[in-house]
């Protein structure tokens, strides 16, 4: 009886990757054209214009969240620093917070400055139609590059400091975390 698990898993392993191997190999199968095939592939590929207008929606999405999140930010600075006094008024040092929060509100402007000529980008959406659809690729891809860029510039223009206030609000909670007493039962 010993003498059978080892077997069993043996088979059961091999059964295990040989599975695994069926799995990854096609189910159908592919053809190309023949040699005499005088057909002519379409100019416009349709394919690789879905892909791009794929990445034009999602690029006006972080777009619009961006911008969103940029609009905000007034608020958050000031909600921010509302619990900050607060904390300060129980005598804690918020110091590390208080100077995250002055950096990441001194590069709003910056950011929206950097943010701002993507409006223009989509409104003029060159090489796409109202729907989102390449009507001229070249155009088309150079109009996502130049959203691209606008994206990253805002990005860049924030200089880390959403992570770093992020960082020194963490730091702080677990600085601050309230104890739990153990109850007795």
């Amino acid at each position: 009886m010993s003498n059978l698990i080892p077997f069993f898993k043996k088979i059961a392993l091999t059964v295990l990757v040989l599975a695994i191997g069926m799995v990854a190999l096609p189910t159908t199968s592919a053809s190309a054209a023949g040699l005499q095939d005088s057909t002519t592939p379409p100019a416009n590929q349709p394919a690789n214009n879905v892909l791009l207008e794929q990445v034009w929606a999602r690029a006006q999405s972080a777009y619009q969240r961006q911008g969103d999140r940029l609009a905000k930010a007034d608020e958050f600075i000031s909600k921010a620093q509302f619990l900050i006094d607060k904390a300060s008024q129980k005598g804690w040092d918020t110091s590390a917070v208080q100077a995250a929060l002055d950096a990441f509100a001194a590069v709003i402007p910056a950011a929206q400055a950097a943010h701002d000529p993507g409006t223009a980008i989509i409104a003029s959406h060159n090489g796409f139609d109202a729907n989102g659809k390449v009507t001229d690729r070249p155009y088309a891809v150079e109009t996502v590059k130049a959203l691209g860029q606008v994206l990253k510039n805002t990005h860049l223009a924030m200089n880390g400091t959403g992570q770093a206030l992020r960082a020194a609000v963490k730091a702080f909670r677990a600085a601050h975390r309230p104890t739990q007493t153990p109850t007795a039962p």
